[in-house]
């Protein structure tokens, strides 16, 4: 610390140079990550990236009805639901302990008391 109690501006700037490194690293560990999601007793299964873009979507053929292609569509929006419910978890998880106690300060650095 300096006079007058401040931080070291060389310290704020290394501490937030690390907090965004660790960031980016998250980030790219949601972007890589798959999780699914599924709905009528797996009849329909969603992946999406723990970044939320749905990447892939199976659908069981007993589920796909011609008489009934609401309850299929009700299917598929359940399942893209459930995996991006699955990718939020995932993100909270991996981003919390980064940006738990940031909530202020600096926007983006989140440097708290600055």
């Amino acid at each position: 610390m300096q006079p007058g109690g401040q931080p070291n501006m060389q310290q704020i700037m290394e501490q937030a140079q690390k907090m965004q490194e660790q960031l980016m690293s998250a980030q790219q560990e949601l972007a890589d990550a798959e999780v699914t999601g599924s709905a009528g007793g797996e009849l329909v299964t969603a992946t999406v990236t723990g970044a939320g873009e749905l990447k892939g979507l199976v659908i069981d053929p007993k589920a796909a009805d011609p008489e009934d292609t609401e309850t299929l569509a009700d299917l598929v929006v359940a399942a893209v639901r459930d995996a991006n419910r699955a990718a939020q978890e995932l993100q909270a998880q991996k981003m919390g302990p980064l940006t738990g106690g940031l909530g202020g300060g600096l926007g983006e650095l989140g440097l708290p008391g600055l």
